[in-house]
């Protein structure tokens, strides 16, 4: 039986938990940097959801009643943790059989030093799309184009834009990518939906940004030649055999997605499919990988297999850049994200039990007449938590929570709102000089956040089109009736 005692939460005990979050979650980014993710911004939301807790308890809510939000919070989220542990397996396989080292070979093959920016682009958008890290992609190969952008006495800025443009584009649509798969999470939505939803945002912005980057090449012809990456092409050659064929398992796994399959089978059927193409095309790199002469060939294949599907793979062709880029993988490297997703749905979840979340939600809807304001608010609700909290994680957990009810209200399918907090919350992390994202990327390129800021054309442009098909209505999709029945049984 509900207390009757019940008191109904302020605007200030609403804002108490969100200000003291911030405060750790800056504090976390101060005192451990790039490492903030890997363990204090987890404790920064335990935190904040006790003191949530303690001021749901104040209002009379009961802790068995908290904790039973607790649970439903993190169920929500359950779906999208199981797929970043099949991830994990396929990023592991794909690795060690060659298919993300092909990709990135014939990806840095497109390399034209007359339309160096736009190329740099395309091809950080590929090794993202294959890897699912713009991280990654910005810190080795984003590191080698750099300096061939410095070489050539190239506008640095502008080039760093340009590879940041390219690695958060492969990185969004990537179903490796963690903020990917934690976007549909939070809004009730499916990962194969979201993507396919993100397309009629992200690919125009990409277009205009690829637009922009070629006129401006105009004004910076390359003096030199680009003779920096023969290195790069010597480490994959050396170290893996690298083939057409191997893009032949990504094409299934497109094709898959195409014809509507869900996800999880989807991608482990991916990751075991580039298992079978490492038995097959890269025993060599089996055998070095499994490093155990004494057993019998086949065994030495298959152990190969079986441990690319949990542990990191860790590579080792001689080349500084490619051997970070490719030292990743198995289903324990996503434990940390999943570590970090619980306990964001911890915090969210004892936030909307309490009623702190709906508090905070109504403030800002009171502002809100039409489709076009909803997601005009979650737009700037994420940038402006990317700006507080510092963490692009949580400017897609906290709005993702604070809206996800009202676009139900509203009979809009959830795929608007995972697609909004993507176009918001994802790209315009790097933007910001004191985010984690925008640190990195300035650590990691050697160019100081303000001086590309202008330059990133994708997290500029993609907010944008976001919000004006939000008060025009173009893709902006309704609930179906049995979809709307289906939620509210859920609910």
């Amino acid at each position: 039986m509900e207390n009757t005692t019940r008191r109904e939460p302020t605007l200030l005990q609403a804002l108490i938990p969100v200000f003291f979050l911030v405060g750790m979650l800056a504090s976390s980014v101060y005192l451990f940097g790039g490492d903030s993710s890997y363990g204090p911004n987890q404790i920064a939301l335990i935190l904040a959801a006790a003191l949530a807790a303690a001021i749901g308890i104040r209002n009379g809510f009961r802790w068995k009643e908290i904790e039973q939000g607790i649970v439903k919070g993190i169920s929500l989220s359950l779906n999208a943790a199981l797929i970043l542990l099949v991830v994990g397996s396929l990023i592991g396989t794909w690795i060690l059989s060659g298919i993300v080292p092909s990709m990135i070979y014939y990806g840095l093959h497109l390399m034209n030093p007359s339309f160096f920016y736009p190329v740099a682009a395309v091809v950080c958008a590929i090794v993202a799309l294959a890897t699912g890290s713009s991280w990654t992609t910005a810190s080795t190969i984003g590191i080698a184009l750099i300096g061939i952008a410095g070489a050539l006495g190239l506008n640095l800025g502008i080039a760093a834009g340009a590879i940041i443009s390219g690695a958060y584009f492969g990185d969004k649509l990537s179903p490796l990518s963690d903020t990917t798969n934690l976007a549909p999470a939070m809004a009730g939505t499916d990962l194969i939906t979201h993507i396919r939803h993100m397309l009629w945002t992200t690919i125009p912005s990409m277009i205009i940004a690829l637009t922009l980057y070629s006129i401006l090449g105009f004004f910076y012809t390359p003096s030199g030649e680009v003779n920096e990456l023969q290195p790069i092409f010597d480490a994959l050659t050396g170290s893996f055999t690298i083939g057409w064929y191997l893009l032949i398992p990504p094409a299934v796994v497109i094709a898959m997605v195409v014809k509507r399959i869900p996800a999880l089978p989807a991608l482990l059927i991916g990751a075991l499919l580039g298992g079978i193409s490492a038995m097959i095309f890269q025993q060599s790199a089996v055998a070095a990988y499994v490093g155990n002469a004494d057993l019998p060939h086949i065994v030495v294949l298959l152990k190969g297999f079986w441990m690319a599907m949990f542990q990191e793979y860790t590579a080792s062709t001689g080349n500084e850049a490619m051997d970070a880029l490719l030292s990743r993988g198995g289903m324990g490297s996503m434990l940390n994200t999943i570590w970090l997703i619980l306990s964001a749905m911890t915090f969210g979840g004892v936030m909307e039990k309490t009623k702190l979340l709906e508090r905070l939600a109504d403030s800002i809807l009171s502002l809100v007449s039409s489709t076009g304001s909803l997601i005009t608010s979650t737009l700037l609700t994420s940038i402006s938590t990317n700006i507080l909290s510092a963490d692009q994680y949580i400017s897609i957990v906290l709005p993702g929570r604070m809206f996800r009810l009202e676009y139900q209200r509203r009979g809009l399918h959830p795929k608007n709102l995972s697609r909004a907090l993507e176009d918001a919350g994802t790209l315009t992390s790097p933007m910001i000089p004191w985010n984690t994202c925008g640190a990195f990327m300035a650590t990691a390129l050697g160019v100081p956040t303000m001086v590309y800021m202008p330059f990133v054309f994708l997290g500029i442009i993609n907010p944008l089109i976001s919000a004006i098909y939000g008060f025009t209505g173009f893709t902006i999709e309704k609930l179906t009736e049995e979809e709307l029945a289906e939620m509210q049984e859920t609910k």
